[in-house]
C-alpha cells in the first residue's frame, strides 16, 4: 500500500512544467518513430539515450516510459492507413484496420485503436503498481544458484521463441555473451579477449552496443528502400483528410466490442509481458486469436472487425506493464525497449532487483506514474489533436531523415562515453548487426546476451565457489530446479512440439 501511495503523489511531478515537457516530447518522439515504418520506438530511445546524461534520473526514467507507451500505440497508424505496420507489435491491427481504411472507416479504426491502447496500457500499468511489491518480496526467496538458472532461462526462452531461427538466435546471444566477457575478470583482474588493444582494457560500453545493434543497422538496411518510400509517400498524399471528430468511436460500436474482449485481451498481454522476449507482438497475436476464436462471426474478422483491432491494440499496450516486472525486479528486460531502460538504469548506478523497489521506490513510483498517464492521458489526446497529420509522417524524404539519424547515432555513441574509441565500436558493431540481420540472425538476442552475460557468469561462479565446484547445486537449490523446469517446459512448447506438430513447416522454415 506505501507504494501504491508512493506512485499516486508522483503524479505531483507532472505539475513541473520541465517534467511535463519531457514526457510529452518523450510520446511523440516515440508516437512519430513507431508510426514511421522502418523506425521503432527502440531506436528512437536509442538516440536520445546519451541526453538523459544532461538530466535526472526520474526524469529520465519518466520520459522513456512515456516514449515505451507511444511505441506501443504508434504502429497503428500506418498499419491501418497504409497496411504497413510502423511496428512488429501492430501487425495484427492491420489485419482489420486497413480494410476498415479501404472502407472511409480509417479515423474510426484508429479510434479504437487508441482506445484498445489506453485500456490495455492503463490496465498493465495498474496491475504493475499493484503487483511489483508482492514479486519483489517473492523474489528475494531466489537464491544465487537460483538467479543463475532465472537468467539463463531469461536468454534460452528469448532464443526458443524465434521460431524459424533458433539456431542463428543462439549465435547471436553467444556473440553478445562473448562482447560481454571483453575487459576486466570482474573477479580476478585479469583483462580478457583484448587482443593487446589498451582500450579495451575496460570492455565494451552498453551505449554503443545499443546504438550499434539498432540505429546504425537500421540505418543500413533503410537506404536500400528509397525508391519504395517514395512511392508509399505519394499514396499517402493523396490520402483523404481526416476530421478529427472521426477519431471517437461511437458508443454502439463500443458496446458491441464488450468490455469483456478488453480485459481479456489486457490480461493476455500483461501475462504475456511478464516473459522474458515475448513482446508485444506475440500478446497481440494471442489475444487476437482468442477474439477470432470466442466471436460469434469469426468469418468477419480480417475483413475490418473493430473487435480485432481492440483485442490487439490492448494486449499490446498491457504488454508495456508486464515487461517492466521481471526487468524490476530481476534486472532481465522483457523485450528491447525495457533492455534499454535497463541500460539507463546501471548508467545512473541503479542496480535492479528485488530490493529496488524497497530501497530506491523513489525513482521506481513516477516512472510508474509517467507510464500510466501516457497511457490514459496521452494515448487518447496525442491522436484526437495530431492524428490528422500522423499519417503524413512517412511523406518525409527518407535519405534526409535517415541521414539526420546515422548524424544523432554517431555523435550520440561519442557524447555518452567521451571515447572515439567507443564510437567506433558503435560503427562496428552496427556493421556486425547489420549483416546479421540480412541473413536473419534476430539481434535483441545479441543485445539480451551481451547485457545478461556479466550476472550470467558471475552468478555462475559464485554458485561454484559456494558449492566447492559441485554442479549438482543447481538441481539440489529448489528455486533453482523450478526455474530448469521451467526452461524445459517453455522449450518443449515452443521450439519441440511445434515443429513436431507440423515437421515440413520445420523444415521449410529452417
Amino acid at each position: 500500500m506505501d507504494f501504491i501511495l508512493l506512485v499516486i503523489s508522483s503524479f505531483g511531478l507532472l505539475l513541473n512544467p520541465v517534467t511535463l515537457t519531457y514526457v510529452v516530447l518523450g510520446f511523440l518522439i516515440g508516437t512519430i518513430f513507431a508510426a514511421i515504418p522502418g523506425l521503432t520506438a527502440t531506436l528512437a530511445l536509442a538516440l536520445l539515450l546519451p541526453l538523459t546524461y544532461s538530466l535526472d534520473v526520474t526524469t529520465a526514467l519518466m520520459a522513456c516510459a512515456s516514449i515505451y507507451m507511444a511505441g506501443m500505440c504508434g504502429g497503428s497508424i500506418t498499419a491501418t492507413t497504409i497496411n504497413i505496420p510502423g511496428a512488429p507489435s501492430s501487425m495484427m491491427t492491420a489485419l482489420e484496420g486497413y480494410p476498415m481504411q479501404q472502407r472511409g472507416q480509417g479515423a474510426l479504426a484508429l479510434g479504437h485503436a487508441a482506445l484498445g491502447s489506453m485500456v490495455g496500457g492503463g490496465l498493465g500499468a495498474v496491475l504493475l503498481i499493484i503487483l511489483a511489491p508482492f514479486i519483489a518480496k517473492a523474489s528475494l526467496l531466489v537464491q544465487t544458484p537460483g538467479k543463475f538458472s532465472l537468467i539463463a532461462f531469461a536468454l534460452i526462452v528469448v532464443v526458443a521463441a524465434q521460431r524459424g531461427k533458433i539456431t542463428k538466435a543462439a549465435i547471436a546471444a553467444c556473440l553478445g555473451l562473448m562482447l560481454a566477457t571483453i575487459g576486466l575478470d570482474s573477479m580476478v583482474p585479469i583483462a580478457r579477449l583484448t587482443f593487446g588493444v589498451p582500450a579495451l582494457t575496460a570492455g565494451i560500453d552498453l551505449m554503443p552496443v545499443i546504438i550499434g545493434t539498432f540505429a546504425i543497422s537500421e540505418i543500413l538496411i533503410q537506404a536500400g528502400s528509397i525508391a519504395e518510400h517514395r512511392k508509399l509517400s505519394k499514396e499517402i498524399l493523396k490520402a483523404n483528410p481526416i476530421k478529427r471528430r472521426d477519431f471517437i468511436p461511437p458508443l454502439s460500436s463500443v458496446r458491441e466490442i464488450g468490455l469483456w474482449c478488453y480485459l481479456k485481451s489486457s490480461a493476455i498481454g500483461y501475462l504475456v509481458g511478464t516473459l522474458p522476449g515475448a513482446g508485444g507482438s506475440m500478446g497481440s497475436f494471442l489475444a487476437y486469436v482468442e477474439a477470432v476464436r470466442t466471436s460469434k462471426n469469426p468469418e468477419s474478422f480480417g475483413k475490418g472487425n473493430p473487435k480485432g483491432i481492440a483485442a490487439a491494440e490492448s494486449a499490446n499496450n498491457a504488454v508495456c506493464g508486464g515487461a517492466f516486472v521481471p526487468m524490476l525486479t530481476f534486472g532481465i528486460p522483457g523485450d528491447p525497449i525495457t533492455a534499454i531502460v535497463l541500460g539507463v538504469l546501471v548508467i545512473n548506478g541503479i542496480q535492479p532487483g528485488p530490493q529496488l523497489l524497497a530501497d530506491q521506490a523513489g525513482l521506481v513510483a513516477p516512472m510508474l506514474a509517467s507510464l500510466l498517464f501516457s497511457a490514459v492521458i496521452l494515448i487518447p489526446l496525442t491522436l484526437f489533436l495530431l492524428g490528422p497529420y500522423f499519417i503524413r509522417i512517412v511523406s518525409i524524404r527518407k535519405d534526409v531523415l535517415y541521414g539526420s539519424i546515422a548524424l544523432l547515432a554517431v555523435v550520440g555513441s561519442y557524447v555518452a562515453t567521451y571515447s572515439v574509441f567507443q564510437m567506433y565500436l558503435a560503427l562496428v558493431l552496427g556493421i556486425l548487426a547489420y549483416f546479421l540481420r540480412k541473413n536473419g540472425f534476430p539481434v535483441i538476442t545479441l543485445l539480451l546476451g551481451f547485457i545478461l552475460g556479466p550476472n550470467l557468469e558471475d552468478f555462475l561462479r559464485r554458485s561454484l565457489t559456494l558449492s566447492n565446484g559441485n554442479p549438482l547445486t543447481f538441481i539440489t537449490s529448489l528455486d533453482s530446479l523450478f526455474f530448469i523446469l521451467l526452461t524445459l517446459f517453455f522449450v518443449y512448447f515452443l521450439a519441440i512440439r511445434k515443429p513436431m506438430e507440423n515437421p515440413a513447416a520445420s523444415i521449410k522454415s529452417n
